[in-house]
């Protein structure tokens, strides 16, 4: 009986199965192989594949995360010395919308520790890449060429199908993991008839016969003669035939009425060969989209380590359990070219509510982005930015960190923030990971502290993993002091010679440091009496001027 993981090469599921639309998808492969327009055959035919079920919204997240921005950047391959751009709405699609069942995250994680682990593996599953993505050039033929030849270009398509297919059969024998099913695939396809006739043709195309040569050489060095001694066909290849019954069988078909060329001949043989294969290059889309997944995770890896980071697996533990993420970074500082400063994070447990605060540019938003980066690489079954890391599976994303004011908003920023802590609360499951950037700042301190209160009060009875960043300092201190609220944890920004080190300690913070930042914007009062005094000054020399 065969196992069902031989018959499809998914490399994201526990439970194999193609995942795209497969008649739509074939007659796609089959405009293309024929020479129809396919520039983007590969991305139409996976921006409708199905995923597994995810309860995450990607709308909930993914702008304040600059997920677009972030899979660009961080997730590119890195093969030898080339560095190659991933599809970018086809991961962004996978990270937006990660797997609800823990089973599909350890699934993935098992391969990518593998590859991770293994440079052998790791090696074969970039050469299959390489072969499969000149496979999916030749079929979409990016630049428009018109082939002189449009044979050879189908053929060059059916060898390198066929190169696909000897590199999955060849490369994974070894593997404990999902990885296997490239091998069990590719030797699958390679018992196949239809693969016999493609390996059939090819050869035959490569090697019709083997000509025996007598070249003669005159004193210049050039050319005399040359005559073929020996003439020896292969024989053994189905589609060899001898003269005499090539001759004999354009005369039958001339008897019967068919006027056709060799090259017509050669054509239908080559169309028959691809209508056996068409639907193995189905579930070579798919794969190309899985491989892009790991190989864009080991990129990242790769980038890190180079800027003196590491990422790793983090260890998954129940919500009940504490928090640890060691040597946390943003990523997209790295992909801006900035150094990230890493640091620790603990929790007494993940549903615990974090309340951080402390200076602007003290990092604090940088801090609420990287958790939550860190949180849905976990969940997508990916390395996460740091040393060292325990997560907790969430039942959502909700993240709100950038409030973009708008000409057609009818609400003022009170009523803006009222509309954000509305719709937090509509989309809001319990268990799920909330990340909000100052809660509240759009009105006055007292109003707002009652507003914040009532917002932590009623998180708490959804259990989630929250963090808030505030600068309500008195507020935040009083919560600290009273403890009504177990749930509840404080974090703030340490400082050294008044200045922040991007490192976070227990606590509340004293001060927002709003001195420092308006001596270093210019923004003290001498500093603004003295731009007072030179907008005085250039006045009165106008004035002057003008009487003159």
């Amino acid at each position: 009986m065969t196992d069902a993981g031989s018959l499809v090469p998914d490399l994201l599921h526990p439970a194999p199965a193609c995942r795209l639309d497969r008649e739509r998808t074939r007659v796609a492969l089959e405009l293309a192989f024929a020479g129809g327009p396919a520039s983007a055959l590969f991305e139409e035919a996976l921006s409708t594949a199905s995923l597994a079920p995810s309860r995450w919204e990607p709308g909930c997240f993914a702008g304040d995360l600059f997920l677009t921005r972030f899979v660009a950047g961080c997730l590119k391959l890195r093969i030898g010395t080339a560095e190659l751009a991933p599809s970018v709405p086809q991961l962004c699609r996978l990270l937006g919308n990660p797997p609800a069942e823990r089973s599909v995250v350890e699934f993935r994680r098992a391969v990518l520790g593998e590859l991770a682990s293994t440079p052998a593996l790791r090696s074969a599953l970039e050469q299959l890449y390489l072969h499969l993505a000149r496979l999916k050039t030749l079929l979409e033929n990016p630049e428009g060429i018109q082939d002189f030849d449009p044979q050879r270009r189908q053929l060059d398509v059916l060898a390198a199908l066929k190169e696909v297919i000897e590199r999955a059969a060849t490369g994974f024998g070894g593997s404990g993991t999902g990885l296997a099913r490239l091998t069990e695939y590719g030797r699958r396809v390679r018992e196949s008839e239809p693969y016999r006739s493609l390996s059939d043709l090819l050869r035959y195309d490569e090697n019709m016969a083997t000509l025996d040569l007598r070249v003669g050489i005159g004193a210049d060095g050039r050319i005399r003669g040359l005559s073929i001694t020996a003439v020896e066909e292969d024989r053994q290849n189905v589609f060899s035939l001898p003269a005499w019954r090539r001759w004999l069988a354009k005369v039958e078909l001339f008897a019967r009425g068919y006027r056709m060329s060799d090259g017509e001949l050669m054509a239908r043989l080559i169309d028959a060969v691809f209508s056996g294969v068409a639907h193995e290059l189905i579930a070579l889309i798919q794969l190309h989209r899985d491989l892009e997944f790991y190989l864009g995770a080991l990129g990242f890896r790769d980038a890190a380590r180079a800027a003196g980071l590491e990422m790793c697996l983090p260890e998954l533990v129940e919500a009940s359990e504490p928090r640890e993420l060691i040597g946390l970074y943003n990523p997209l500082l790295l992909m801006s070219g900035i150094q990230p400063v890493p640091c620790d994070l603990r929790t007494r447990t993940m549903t615990t509510t974090v309340l951080v605060t402390g200076p602007n540019s003290g990092g604090k938003t940088r801090l609420l982005q990287s958790v939550g980066l860190a949180q849905l690489l976990a969940q997508s079954g990916l390395f996460i930015p740091a040393r060292a890391g325990k997560v907790a599976l969430a039942s959502a994303l909700l993240v709100s960190l950038i409030q973009v004011a708008s000409a057609e908003q009818a609400e003022g920023r009170l009523g803006m923030e009222l509309i954000r802590i509305r719709d937090l609360f509509e989309r809001l499951s319990p268990g799920a990971m909330v990340l909000l950037d100052e809660l509240c700042s759009g009105t006055n301190p007292s109003e707002g502290e009652e507003i914040f209160e009532l917002v932590v009060e009623k998180l708490s009875r959804l259990e989630p993993q929250a963090f808030i960043t505030t600068h309500f300092l008195a507020f935040a201190a009083r919560l600290e002091q009273e403890q009504k609220y177990d749930s509840l944890a404080f974090l703030q920004v340490e400082l050294e010679q008044g200045s922040p080190t991007y490192q976070f300690a227990p606590g509340v913070a004293s001060t927002s440091l709003a001195g420092q930042a308006a001596e270093r914007l210019g923004v003290t009062g001498e500093q603004l009496e003295a731009l007072v005094e030179r907008s005085l000054a250039r006045d009165r020399g106008a004035s002057s001027g003008h009487r003159s």
